[in-house]
């Protein structure tokens, strides 16, 4: 197995790449401006990047693809939040409570959800019924960034960085042994497929029942779900939302995630070898080199050569 690659950046399509940039940095102060590959870019401070490239039209986010947004460690997400709501060039997403169309702006308003995230219709009336109340403390929120983004910021934390790109996935224990096998992905704990699932029982059909908080009013739902790392940055993935198939990501607002490999060629040996479908052979990418292949929900990822 070769070494496992490292995050190296998310790359988004936009109207207005610098107007796009100067509205993360303002909003995430450890981020800085820069340029790489000759692209505009949004440097985190833990030199994760976000790239744009700029488009003559809005970039679409529907159909959905298996990229759902981006995330952020905040050191303080309730101070945040109010920073955030005194600004008014920041809109937030409304978290839905139940589908009967309460919401608040962030998830520790509401009924606490453990490591689940998120509770079910039942589980809500159970919460009441026992007179659970919200922690206010802590809890997850959205905002709406330039072009449609939707980015997540959650504490608290140490220090601010950004920490994931949540995704949808037909298969989410199919997706992590397909990462592990073909990028030597590391699991997440908490997360892991069980050690008895393998290619030919990971389909397991998504959850029957829906959890709050989400911003979709009729609920998220979040079984099964997997994760892998690579570096800091976690792909996090829930089941596809409705039987609509995923679609590819190139050409989206969330157009690919981009992985860095030492050496390209015997990665793209591997993964030849293996049957990986590319949808670009190597290709310059600024002073170096890069390829594109598919993930297993038709996810864009590229490799790029870091030398």
């Amino acid at each position: 197995m070769l070494a496992r690659p490292g995050f190296h950046h998310l790359h988004l399509n936009s109207l207005d790449p610098d107007a796009a940039i100067d509205f993360y940095v303002r909003q995430f102060p450890s981020t800085s401006k820069t340029i790489w590959g000759g692209i505009p870019a949004l440097r985190s401070p833990t030199n994760v990047l976000i790239l744009f490239s700029k488009v003559s039209a809005p970039p679409p986010t529907a159909p959905q693809s298996a990229i759902w947004h981006f995330g952020w460690h905040v050191q303080d997400s309730r101070q945040r939040l109010a920073t955030y709501r005194a600004r008014p060039d920041v809109k937030h997403f409304p978290l839905y409570t139940l589908d009967d169309g309460g919401t608040v702006p962030i998830s520790s308003d509401t009924w606490p959800a453990g490591p689940a995230l998120g509770l079910t219709r039942a589980e809500i009336a159970e919460a009441k019924a026992k007179g659970v109340a919200p922690t206010r403390e802590r809890g997850f929120a959205y905002l709406q960034g330039p072009d449609g983004a939707i980015v997540e910021y959650l504490g608290n934390h140490p220090a601010e960085r950004m920490n994931h790109v949540h995704m949808f996935q037909d298969h989410p224990f199919c997706a992590e042994l397909w990462y592990r096998k073909h990028l030597n992905a590391q699991p997440v704990a908490g997360r892991a497929t069980p050690a008895s699932m393998n290619e030919t029982n990971c389909r397991v059909p998504r959850g029957p029942e829906p959890s709050w908080p989400a911003m979709e009013r009729e609920g998220l739902y979040r079984t099964p779900r997997a994760a892998v790392e690579f570096d800091d940055v976690m792909l996090t993935w829930y089941a596809r939302q409705t039987d609509a198939p995923l679609v590819p990501s190139r050409g989206q607002l969330y157009d690919h995630i981009a992985l860095s490999v030492t050496d390209l060629d015997p990665w793209i040996d591997k993964l030849r070898g293996e049957g990986v479908t590319f949808l670009e052979p190597p290709y310059r990418l600024g002073d170096t080199r890069a390829a594109m292949i598919e993930g297993p929900s038709r996810e864009a990822l590229e490799l790029v050569e870091i030398r």
